[in-house]
């Protein structure tokens, strides 16, 4: 494939752009090269500014599980720019949507919309530690929340050390507050807690990680936690960024029937706009301004165009009774695919699937958290990357990142990434 215009564009975006891009996993650094410039999107397909033809495993990292340019979803923002874009006022489909999310997610009363992932994230750990009155979190390493000071923390050794930033920029005194533990791990999470009695006040995780690769919970690590943080008084914090509405109608808490008490959204609800939310019982979300004392506002929270694509995208997702079911069945099928032929080459590999999540580690044996996720051959993906990008096929430019499965994706697209695979797992 030719790709001399996204280079063109590339040069010119790194003249007034830090690194060319505006996020950075997208420059490419993980895998070298340039990175593609898209044109337009449709369905299972992605069209760059060089007229080639992608099938898409990234889905805009996750929102676009009905496929690119879904009718409804364009249409509703359509009608909704014509009669403005945005007020600062209230509207009736925030309203709407805040009521449906509410009636497909366990565990909620109220939900409030913010702007993005990390602000729903960084807003629910205020309201965790207003809640509670206690200062310190407990994170895990390998999981993402989103940019805000607090998340972006790296442990020192022993299990009761105290978080190091691992940014230029994060102070010193929000680190002092961060825990990291161990993924999959519950006695590192019980390890902190004995070294920090009554200082905690909450734990925030992935359900299902998928910032080191998709990697699922081991059986009743989940529930582990909720004994935990009940026994201690501490706030649960699942970030279904990710999984929220992907992997179930009800996210994470349906699949796992582990209840979370503060639960963070992100892509699938804005079906493709800018658009987080964060929900909880009525006890825990009435602390918030303006019932509250925790303060939280946002100029375009709420905003109509977002709330329009989100409305019409749970709307088709609670209304399609083997949606899950046919997403699920498309992930199994790649998967058995790739492994397959992966195998067949003699390509060592580890594959993690959950329901429409999915990841292929170049490592050996069980992938379980950051450290074993670290082990993967990140030469051999880099070859894998290219390989299939000269092929017409767009997987996530990073060897730790999940890939997202849409609806849109057909069985004649599987066995064409599948048969991709395997010609190109012969040369790594």
């Amino acid at each position: 494939m030719i790709y001399k215009r996204s280079s063109a564009l590339f040069a010119a975006a790194e003249k007034v752009i830090p690194g060319g891009v505006n996020s950075p996993v997208r420059a490419f650094k993980g895998v070298g090269g340039t990175p593609i410039f898209v044109k337009e999107a449709k369905g299972a397909y992605l069209y760059d500014e060089d007229g080639n033809r992608l099938i898409d495993y990234i889905n805009s990292w996750g929102p676009m599980i009905l496929g690119h340019a879904y009718a409804p979803v364009v249409d509703a923002v359509v009608e909704k720019a014509k009669k403005g874009t945005s007020f600062g006022m209230p509207t009736e489909i925030e309203t709407q949507i805040a009521a449906l999310a509410v009636d497909m997610v366990p565990n909620i009363d109220k939900i409030r919309f913010v702007n993005s992932g990390t602000e729903a994230c960084m807003s629910a750990i205020r309201l965790a530690r207003g809640y509670t009155g206690k200062d310190k979190i407990i994170k895990f390493a390998g999981c993402y929340h989103g940019h805000s000071d607090s998340f972006l923390i790296q442990a020192g050794s022993g299990a009761s050390t105290f978080g190091t930033p691992n940014s230029p920029g994060v102070t010193k005194g929000t680190a002092q507050d961060t825990l990291l533990a161990t993924y999959n791990d519950i006695d590192s999470v019980k390890a902190l807690f004995e070294a920090n009695t009554g200082e905690i006040a909450c734990v925030i995780i992935e359900p299902v990680a998928g910032n080191m690769g998709c990697i699922p919970p081991k059986e009743n690590f989940l529930k582990a936690l909720r004994v935990i943080c009940d026994a201690h008084n501490v706030v649960l914090v699942f970030d279904e960024v990710m999984t929220g509405f992907r992997l179930a109608k009800g996210g994470a808490q349906e699949l796992y029937g582990v209840a979370a008490d503060i639960v963070c959204f992100g892509k699938v609800i804005g079906g493709g706009l800018p658009v987080g939310a964060f929900a909880a019982r009525q006890e825990i979300m009435n602390h918030l301004a303006p019932l509250g004392p925790v303060y939280q506002a946002g100029t375009l929270s709420g905003n109509p165009l977002a709330m329009a694509a989100g409305l019409a995208m749970l709307t088709a997702l609670h209304t399609d009774t083997t949606l899950f079911e046919r997403l699920e069945a498309k992930t199994k099928y790649l998967h058995e695919g790739i492994s397959k032929v992966l195998t067949s080459n003699g390509v060592v590999h580890t594959i993690n699937r959950v329901g429409s999540m999915i990841s292929v580690h170049f490592a050996e044996g069980e992938v379980c958290d950051f450290e074993t996720s670290a082990k993967g051959n990140n030469e051999t993906f880099k070859s894998f990357f290219h390989g299939l990008l000269k092929a017409g096929v767009y997987i996530a430019p990073s060897a730790f990142e999940t890939w997202f499965i849409t609806d849109a994706l057909s069985y004649e697209d599987l066995d064409f990434t599948i048969r991709a695979i395997a010609d190109v797992s012969k040369n790594l």
